[in-house]
């Protein structure tokens, strides 16, 4: 899929968080949002995935044979993890899952087992959420958005609470389970999105 941002720009009530935005996000390629806490990178997320309009300007979604796509379809096509979306904790990990894959289909090669025995918590499978880590939370997280059977991905601080290992998971799984898949991390911790082609700094977007 490709997103195609037009003039766009976010307020709350009198203050934009930026401005005059026009960019194209293309299918097979990886962006990076940076700028310091509370600048903004989550807004320009959440505008993106089009849980949020902007204050002037169009985003519009075009599928990769160039057909426009209606806003209220998008969210079929994309996968997202962040801090702000909740888990539903009295569900055990299989269970969210299999919750999730009611709305969103996941990927159809692997098993709800398999992709949880991918990001570590395979032996976790039948323990509620409410007793897991924050950084077991986030592999959680993690699971439903990277193999969720999506054409845009939309990591928000994809590394929140994850150790060294868990670093490593997250690239190892940037690797093997992106390929051609339209990649969107805001962060602005360098290891979470070295990997990107194009990195944006949102503060060049404020007024």
């Amino acid at each position: 899929m490709k997103i195609k941002v037009t003039g766009a720009g976010k307020r709350f009530n009198r203050e934009w968080i930026f401005r005059h935005l026009n960019f194209e996000f293309n299918a097979g390629n990886s962006y990076a949002i940076t700028g310091p806490n509370g600048s903004g990178k989550s807004t320009l997320l959440q505008v993106l995935s089009g849980a949020q309009s902007p204050s002037e300007g169009q985003v519009a979604y075009f599928s990769n044979a160039g057909t426009p796509v209606p806003h209220e379809l998008v969210f079929q096509h994309i996968g997202i993890a962040a801090p702000y979306l909740d888990l539903i904790e009295e569900m055990t990990a299989g269970e969210f899952l299999n919750f999730h894959h009611q709305f969103k289909p996941l990927k159809s090669s692997l098993s709800i087992h398999e992709i949880l025995a991918i990001v570590g918590l395979e032996k976790a499978i039948d323990k509620q959420i409410r007793l897991y880590s924050s950084g077991m939370k986030q592999r959680v997280k993690l699971a439903q958005a990277f193999f969720s059977e999506s054409d845009i991905l939309l990591l928000d601080e994809p590394c929140t609470n994850l150790d060294k290992e868990g670093y490593a998971l997250y690239r190892k799984l940037v690797d093997e389970y992106t390929t051609g898949k339209l990649v969107l991390v805001s962060s602005n911790d360098p290891e979470e999105y070295n990997f990107c082609d194009t990195v944006i700094q949102i503060t060049d977007y404020r007024p």
